[in-house]
């Protein structure tokens, strides 16, 4: 086994000795499921000590055989600069997520921590495999933990919930799944090879007149786990019911599966299909951009506002890839990030004073900035850095999807597109310091406020990680940029972009 294939099966290996203990041993339980996932961090910070980032290969740490052979389907793992970031991402909010949950999970806790580990080994194999339906079964393997988090530690409506989570979900897979074995079926036709690897396929290429179908059939997948508007309906309940970890996860990391499937996928598999479709995909994606800001605006509910705040800052994501022009790719990607630390950290803190309250009404709170300094001070960092404020991770990822989009070929009239998604940014600004005013500025206006507990070190050493993720990528964002320039994607794109310029 492969350093690559340890990291990814640890968590669940783990895991599954974690089910041996006795449920009663609570304080066992946690410490050594946090051990788990603390070694799986290191593990991707090893990584990143062995990545060679001049070397201008594809993938480093491949390991390829064959796994069914008849059929051509092969257990083949990788990883790029991107998918070294969404690795070291996942592990990195994981571990932080079980670090916070500790006081908030006191029912089930051996189950949550094997969900959790569980989750992660899927997460962590869905940005390593390099073969189609390797990559489909750890995309399918997320959608089982995840429901039993929702499904078991989620709020009162926890199991619609979790039943919408799980038909949208299963919905979009089945369709992947048939254009799949559709893309099998004419490459087994057009070169007489069978074989569901990524590269295998890219180099056989097929026919543009076939592609348009085959990336429908994907982009249902990857675009209702972004989501897109309009498949984001969802998202609000599912993050509203989910535990904190829950939420975490899904919004730092699950949602990015899906930008990711069509960056690593349907851009290289299907690149004909995707200039035609491309300016379809850019009015959802400025549309799913100032929809998710007015509908963040009108909530009273904390945890709901930030989930539609999720589909107006992944509708950037879209919107920068299919503009199909490699700086607003490179914004896409490290979007990718910058929208995984701000939003997972806020749906952290919104966990963390919901345990203590047991409301997520704006009106419950005001003034806790002198109940909780600490506490107000991250959050406010990590609200400025969710509105994009230059000097923040925000801010990068956003400015070059728009100055890429505005160069871009596939969009006619840059103009109108760029001041829609502007608008969005604005209200982003609106509803982000409308929620940090009624939850902290003035007096506190109900007495219960002043038995509010602020972070204690742990919580301040756990959430200060965070925080200083985002401004070092907001100060030194070539750090990131450079590598997310080392992936298979970008010498497709702009092939494709120069595609574009020959049609035209």
């Amino acid at each position: 086994m492969s350093f690559l294939s340890l990291q990814i099966f640890f968590p669940f290996l783990c895991g599954m000795l974690l089910l041996f203990l006795p449920s009663s041993k609570q304080k066992y339980i946690w410490n050594i499921t946090i051990g788990i996932a603390a070694v799986t961090f290191l593990m991707s910070l090893m990584l990143w000590t062995q990545f060679d980032f001049l070397i201008p290969t594809i993938f480093q740490w491949e390991e390829r055989f064959d796994w069914i052979q008849k059929y051509g389907v092969y257990y083949h793992i990788g990883v790029d600069g991107l998918g070294l970031v969404m690795v070291t991402l996942s592990s990195f909010l994981t571990l932080i997520a079980l670090y916070l949950s500790r006081n908030s999970i006191q029912k089930r806790v051996k189950e949550f921590a094997f969900s959790m580990l569980m989750l992660e080994t899927a997460m962590i194999g869905t940005f390593c495999a390099l073969d189609l339906f390797l990559f489909y079964v750890f995309w399918e393997i997320v959608l089982l933990p995840m429901c039993i988090l929702i499904g078991v530690y989620g709020g009162e409506k926890r199991m619609y919930a979790t039943k919408k989570f799980f038909v949208y979900t299963l919905f979009g897979s089945l369709f992947m799944l048939v254009g799949l074995i559709a893309l099998y079926n004419i490459n087994m036709t057009n070169h007489g090879m069978v074989s569901s690897s990524l590269v295998d396929m890219t180099l056989m290429k097929v026919p543009a007149s076939q592609q348009f179908w085959l990336l429908i059939a994907f982009l249902l997948a990857f675009l209702i786990k972004v989501p897109v508007f309009p498949f984001h309906t969802w998202l609000p309940l599912a993050h509203v019911e989910a535990p904190m970890a829950g939420s975490v996860i899904l919004a730092g990391v699950l949602l990015k599966m899906g930008a990711y499937g069509i960056l690593r996928f349907a851009i290289p598999l299907f690149p004909d299909a995707m200039i035609q479709i491309a300016p379809w995909m850019i009015a959802l994606s400025v549309v799913g951009i100032v929809f998710g800001a007015m509908m963040a605006y009108a909530q009273s509910d904390i945890k709901k506002l930030i989930a539609y705040s999720s589909v107006s800052h992944m509708g950037f994501v879209t919107l920068g890839i299919f503009s199909l022009h490699p700086t607003a790719l490179t914004g896409a990607m490290f979007q990718l990030v910058a929208h995984g630390l701000s939003t997972g950290a806020l749906f952290l803190m919104i966990g963390y004073i919901y345990d203590q309250k047991h409301t997520r009404e704006m009106s419950q709170y005001g003034g806790i900035a002198s109940v909780m300094p600490r506490y107000t001070v991250i959050f406010f960092v990590t609200t400025l850095a969710a509105i994009g404020l230059p000097g923040l991770c925000g801010f990068v990822g956003e400015f070059l999807i728009l100055m890429g989009a505005f160069q871009s070929h596939v969009i006619s009239s840059p103009v109108v597109i760029i001041g829609i998604a502007v608008s969005g940014v604005v209200l982003g600004a609106v509803y982000m310091l409308k929620l940090f005013e009624h939850m902290f500025l003035g007096p506190v206006t109900n007495e219960k406020n002043q038995k509010l507990k602020d972070y204690k070190w742990g919580q301040l050493i756990a959430m200060g990680a965070l925080v200083i993720c985002m401004v070092y990528l907001g100060i030194r964002p070539n750090s990131l940029l450079q590598i997310l320039k080392i992936q298979h994607v970008q010498p497709v794109e702009i092939s494709v972009v120069k595609e574009v310029r020959r049609v035209q």
